[in-house]
């Protein structure tokens, strides 16, 4: 086995990537790829059994392998069960990620790229028909997966952002990955924050008839947060607290960090320190930092 520098026998991570045509798997392999995994497509599914196997055999060599299962196999549900019975047997455990969105998202998709769905099979079939035939098809694929991700109202950056934020291994090297999410309380805290941050003591533009349609992103919100002398002073705490702490999880072996930033609605103050606090710690630490705001769609 590989040795990862500074600490105990690395085991490979293995992603597999499945999930409705039109949803976003071409964005996620491609953001694997650039953190180092080795990305493979649609293997037939009586190659998985050797694929793992020589995954089990040279772990140093395929530390970050993602797998990518869909309805272009034959039978996507029975590529899966081999898959994860195969890693089973090599003390491998893959996380499963699926991508889905709303019907009409994916029609318009399919009519803006003027691509054909995997499982059209005349035209007299309309693509929401085969939408359907997939969701199917690949409903036991779903049932298992670890993270389930709707990219329906996600922009390219977002869903890299959540991906990059749900991966159980640090990105590169040894580096702990720190993950921002924004959300609002009356949504609950998030299940997955090791530290929360309450900025409700801040002044809330929703009772600004100008800013309240607006979000966080919007740069009159942002100035608004960011101009408050308070938030200032936030920022200067929460980053000097995460700089100084970062290593010594990292040294613990904590593999990833969520800083979660809780506002009433999740949509102004909480987006607008999330996105600064970031980029701060992007600077301060030079770790790689994600951003997903929880609540961002619901505006």
């Amino acid at each position: 086995m590989a040795e990862a520098s500074g600490h105990a026998t690395a085991r490979p991570h293995v992603a597999i990537i499945s999930g409705l045509s039109g949803a976003g798997k071409t964005t996620a392999s491609k953001l694997l790829e650039d953190l180092g995994y080795s990305v493979i497509d649609n293997l037939p599914a009586e190659l998985l059994r050797d694929l793992v196997g020589l995954i089990g055999r040279q772990p140093g060599r395929y530390e970050r392998t993602a797998l990518v299962l869909d309805s272009r196999s034959p039978d996507p549900a029975a590529a899966f069960r081999a898959a994860t019975a195969a890693m089973a047997g090599k003390g491998i455990e893959p996380q499963v990620f699926f991508l889905e969105a709303r019907d009409d998202v994916l029609i318009r998709r399919f009519s803006e790229t003027r691509h054909r769905h995997p499982l059209e099979e005349g035209d007299d079939q309309g693509v929401g028909v085969s939408i359907s035939r997939e969701r199917d098809l690949l409903d036991p694929i779903r049932s298992e997966a670890d993270v389930i991700i709707d990219t329906s109202d996600l922009s390219g950056r977002q869903l890299r952002e959540r991906l990059q934020g749900s991966l159980s291994v640090p990105p590169v090297g040894d580096a702990i990955s720190v993950h921002v999410i924004t959300f609002g309380y009356k949504h609950g805290i998030p299940l997955e924050a090791d530290i929360v941050f309450d900025v409700r003591f801040m002044e809330n533009p929703f009772y600004i008839d100008r800013l309240r349609p607006l979000s966080g992103l919007d740069e009159q919100v942002r100035e608004f947060v960011l101009g408050q002398p308070i938030t200032a002073r936030f920022l200067d705490y929460a980053t000097d607290f995460l700089a100084f702490s970062l290593p010594a999880y990292e040294a613990e072996g904590k593999a990833r960090l969520t800083v979660a930033l809780g506002c009433t609605g999740g949509y102004h103050r909480s987006i607008a320190i999330g996105e600064e606090l970031a980029e701060r710690l992007r600077q301060a630490s030079g770790r790689p930092v994600s951003v997903w705001h929880r609540e961002l769609d619901r505006g």
